[in-house]
């Protein structure tokens, strides 16, 4: 799950700190705050509310780029851009077990990247069209592949992910699934319902 709190309105605070606690409870892994915009004080006292939201699942909260705010609000691990820091200088300052990911967008930089890395995870896309990236061709089926086999890092595919396409990127050689529309877009009553579709169907695949 990644967060988008531009989708929920006045009041956005609660809501998203209530869907990633429903995401949580219905088996999701890994929640991404992505709020790239919010000023540090704020986006650090939206992160404690979402690690706490979690205390007692499996999920794992991670900070996007912010390896600051995630170390001071006490989150498992931190998501880099593309252009961020290498993963080694972020290893050296959290040390283990927090989680490290990369945001990688073909095969050669999932090489460069990954080689010799402290990198726990990728995420590549955009796989599908998504209202996310509206500018960007989606990268398809084949590309996805291609890096998948370029690493063993596990991959996790980004971009227009619903239910239904989760097995094809699974085939592709994906470990999982990233969205934002297909958490956000739901509504407050079909949020678990739609979870439970999509972890049912990741363990399928």
């Amino acid at each position: 799950m990644i967060t988008d709190r531009q989708r929920h309105g006045t009041g956005w605070e609660s809501t998203l700190v209530n869907r990633v606690r429903a995401a949580a409870l219905a088996g999701v892994h890994l929640v991404q705050v992505r709020e790239r915009d919010l000023d540090a004080a704020s986006l650090t006292r939206l992160v404690t509310a979402c690690v706490e939201s979690v205390r007692g699942t499996e999920t794992r909260i991670v900070v996007n780029d912010r390896l600051d705010v995630a170390l001071a609000a006490g989150a498992h691990g931190v998501h880099l851009r593309g252009d961020s820091m290498p993963a080694e200088r972020v290893r050296r300052v959290a040390g283990r077990p927090f989680l490290i990911g990369r945001s990688v967008h073909d095969r050669d930089e999932a090489i460069r990247v990954t080689e010799g890395s402290e990198l726990d995870y990728l995420v590549f896309g955009t796989v599908f069209d998504s209202r996310s990236k509206s500018g960007s061709a989606p990268a398809g089926l084949d590309r996805l592949s291609a890096v998948t086999a370029a690493t063993r890092v596990p991959v996790l595919a980004v971009g227009g992910m619903t239910v239904e396409r989760f097995a094809s990127v699974v085939e592709a050689g994906a470990a999982g699934g990233a969205a934002i529309g297909l958490f956000a877009d739901a509504s407050a009553d079909s949020l678990v319902e739609r979870i439970l579709a999509l972890v049912k169907s990741a363990r399928y695949s």
